[in-house]
């Protein structure tokens, strides 16, 4: 076996899969650490107080080495430590599992986790997760709140200073956290070339400067449906809910205008003054283009002479297409997503 001072200065990572006893308290303190290459990242999910804690965190902060994860503490739990404060330092609590059964166990729930995330879905346990409240009434809003966020960012021509999401009704029960984050990922991934996740939209929103302001009510506005996810930002809003016993979603509102719409893959919202003749010009245009119309819907305000029109096509429809509609007689405004 080869001596662990040989082992801390020839490693990159270093495990530690050992007992805590009086040979190993304080293993690998700020002497041994000196011995380590500066590439060296340290793993402790043994026991906690193997590796000397006050040592580890000086000599990350320092940059004798190059990072460390710890699951484990001298006291647990852990609500303070100076690795806390370290950016090259991933911390998680302690997961206990002694009996073969229940590694078994923890070993799949952390499969199916790394499965969730990979597929770039909600991860119900992730510890860095901006969102108190998981509650099972919530996740069938998540996916829906991050393609609600998709369209929403493309009626913005830019990240706003301000971006409110709201949810009323039934849901609006819940903390908002959740369906916050999940629509602010999905505008997000429109706003921005970043992988954007879960648990890195916040960050990114701060970074860009964007105002999050997020917000919950058992009332809801709409008199047809039981909950709303609403978002918002100056002259622009976009509601959306999940219909039916299979849960479908569907747009029902989009700066003020009334529509009943799946959001899909590509869509064209247009909005165009409410006389006849709109509808006509902007279908003929799409099928001279040999864009097929998958489903449409026209909403109408309260604001008089005002319409508008949302169109799901089977594929992306071209700049030289959209720009064909601006030109229509009739037609103000033309916002595509997806192309």
């Amino acid at each position: 076996m080869m001596p662990i001072d040989e082992v801390i200065a020839q490693s990159d990572i270093l495990t530690i899969h050992l007992p805590k006893n009086k040979q190993t308290v304080n293993l690998i303190d700020t002497k041994m650490l000196a011995l380590a290459k500066p590439s060296l990242r340290i793993i402790n999910v043994a026991r906690g107080g193997i590796i000397n804690e006050s040592d580890l965190a000086q000599a990350l902060g320092n940059g004798t080495i190059a990072g460390a994860a710890i699951d484990v503490f001298v006291a647990e739990p852990t609500k303070s430590s100076p690795l806390f404060e370290l950016d090259n330092v991933v911390v998680t609590p302690h997961l206990g599992a002694s009996t073969r059964e229940a590694q078994d166990r923890a070993g799949e729930v952390v499969a199916d986790m790394v499965c969730l995330a990979l597929n770039n879905e909600f991860v119900p346990f992730a510890v860095n997760l901006e969102a108190s409240d998981a509650n099972e009434t919530l996740k069938p809003f998540v996916p829906l709140a991050q393609r609600l966020g998709r369209v929403f960012a493309s009626l913005v021509d830019a990240p706003p200073e301000i971006f409110e999401i709201s949810i009323t009704g039934e849901i609006g029960a819940y903390d908002p956290g959740l369906i916050s984050i999940s629509a602010l990922k999905g505008a997000l991934s429109v706003w921005t070339n970043n992988a954007v996740s879960l648990v890195n939209a916040p960050v990114i929103a701060r970074q860009l400067k964007i105002q999050v302001n997020k917000s919950s009510s058992k009332t809801t506005q709409h008199r047809d449906y039981v909950n709303l996810v609403t978002l918002r930002s100056g002259s622009h809003n976009l509601s959306a809910t999940l219909t039916g016993r299979r849960r479908e979603a569907r747009i029902v509102m989009i700066d003020d205008h009334l529509t009943d719409i799946p959001p899909s893959e590509y869509m064209l919202i247009v909005k165009n003054d409410d006389r006849p003749g709109a509808i006509g010009r902007v279908a003929t245009a799409l099928g001279n283009a040999n864009i097929n119309i998958a489903n449409m819907d026209v909403g109408n305000t309260e604001t008089v002479g005002s319409a508008l029109m949302c169109i799901s096509t089977t594929t992306a429809v071209s700049k030289e297409v959209i720009e064909t509609l601006r030109t229509l007689d009739g037609i103000t405004s033309v916002t595509a997503i997806g192309s």
